[in-house]
């Protein structure tokens, strides 16, 4: 069975597909260990030697993992389910296949083994970087260069023997060969850059100063996971201001979550969101920013605790305003997917003063409450209609009224079923 390479994509046409990663246990005891079956099929749909996810694998397992490219057997030590393999399998994609630009996965890795530095180009979209070297498996991949970084460095080993045979007075052709004598180095277009570093166009000079500048950016990588959570809160922190006072922090949601991700701070990214992103215009700025804050939260109950947090220190500033508006508010948020019920339910067993004083926290709560209530009766009522016929009766259901702030019964029309909820696809959005 086919599915899409980037799986947070849920286009059914989606046209870059690879198959399921099918995963065989063999052996017992110390013996025991995870056989890919189809690992080399999967590798050539992402257009990767097989050898780097399986060794992705071990790196991220802490497993040893063994290569038999005559047989096509890739084996990670260990039992390992192939479900557990394949969401292993999306953070390779995303690290060493996907574009950081287009998200397609039409790129291909360059290997600088002088600079020790891994290029990435997409033919998609015209993309040129440089991949980010931490993770384990980069060493792994510079020891061994794809297939298609072979040729080039066949081609530079020739190089340097034809100068060597140069300085030795054997040319390997006619003495008066006019090619040979004349021709500069430059010419074989086959230098440590590869092809587009001895272009000297604009154009190809303002390629090389970006790939430097990201080469120096990567170095500031590790430093910077090296701080302190609090530093490392601040570093996202002045980012998404930076964004929201330049304008562009509607179109950079992508940007903020990999800014997070990269400094470890993903769960805490409600929190910082809610502060910058959020006023007494919050039932406004729920809808404007979803999307921004559904790359966190969904399926994800820690961010969402701290979305519940941002939220409560919201109120403290604007406490005139946004008191009285609690239970709508929070009932936003559950429409938007940015809250799950059994989150919202957890939060209101538990007055907290983690973010504000107990007596706040006392009053959110109790104006919280028929929100709550409202909650566990919709819970209730939908378990039970699962065993009630109700072809003779009314249908009943809990109506939110924004204007009145309150809730309150309606006896409303049946919907058609085109009104159930679907999957939700942030990209989408």
């Amino acid at each position: 069975m086919s599915i899409n390479v980037n799986r947070s994509v849920s286009d059914q046409f989606y046209r870059y597909k690879m198959p399921r990663l099918i995963a065989k246990v063999e052996g017992k005891g110390n013996g025991i260990k995870t056989v890919i079956v189809n690992m080399v099929d999967v590798a050539k749909a992402l257009n990767r030697p097989p050898t780097y996810p399986t060794k992705f694998f071990g790196c991220e397992l802490g497993a040893q993992t063994q290569f038999d490219s005559k047989n096509d057997r890739y084996i990670v030590n260990g039992s390992h389910e192939a479900n557990k393999l394949q969401d292993m399998l999306d953070g390779f994609i995303r690290k060493f296949v996907l574009c950081p630009e287009c998200d397609n996965p039409e790129t291909d890795l360059h290997i600088n083994p002088k600079k020790q530095t891994i290029g990435n180009s997409c033919k998609a979209c015209g993309y040129r970087g440089m991949l980010d070297t931490r993770h384990k498996l980069c060493t792994f991949i510079l020891k061994n260069p794809p297939e298609n970084e072979s040729g080039s460095v066949k081609k530079e080993k020739e190089k340097k023997n034809r100068k060597k045979d140069k300085e030795n007075g054997s040319s390997g052709g006619e003495a008066g060969n006019h090619n040979d004598i004349d021709a500069p180095d430059a010419v074989d277009g086959d230098d440590d850059d590869e092809d587009w570093a001895e272009e000297t166009t604009e154009e190809a000079q303002r390629r090389r100063m970006e790939e430097i500048s990201e080469h120096a950016k990567g170095l500031t990588l590790t430093e910077d996971l090296e701080k302190p959570l609090e530093e490392r809160v601040n570093i996202f922190y002045n980012f998404v201001k930076e964004k929201k006072d330049s304008g562009a922090i509607d179109t950079a949601d992508k940007e903020v979550l990999a800014e997070a991700e990269r400094l470890d701070v993903k769960a805490m990214g409600p929190l910082i969101l809610s502060e910058l992103l959020f006023d007494e215009n919050i039932r406004d700025q729920i809808k404007k920013y979803k999307r921004h804050f559904l790359r966190f939260c969904h399926n994800n109950k820690k961010a969402q605790k701290y979305l519940l947090g941002g939220f409560e220190c919201l109120v403290k500033l604007y406490q005139t305003q946004l008191l009285p508006r609690v239970p709508i508010i929070l009932k936003d948020l559950y429409d938007a997917d940015l809250l799950e019920e059994d989150v919202i339910l957890a939060w209101a067993e538990k007055v907290s003063k983690k973010y504000i004083s107990k007596e706040l926290a006392k009053e959110i709560h109790a104006k919280a409450e028929p929100f709550i209530k409202w909650l566990k009766e919709a819970e209730e009522e939908s378990e039970g209609s699962e065993e009630e016929a109700d072809d003779d009766e009314d249908n009943v259901e809990v109506v939110y009224s924004s204007s009145a702030r309150e809730l309150k019964m309606e006896t409303t029309k049946p919907e058609k079923a085109e009104h159930e909820e679907e999957d939700i696809d942030i990209d989408a959005i």
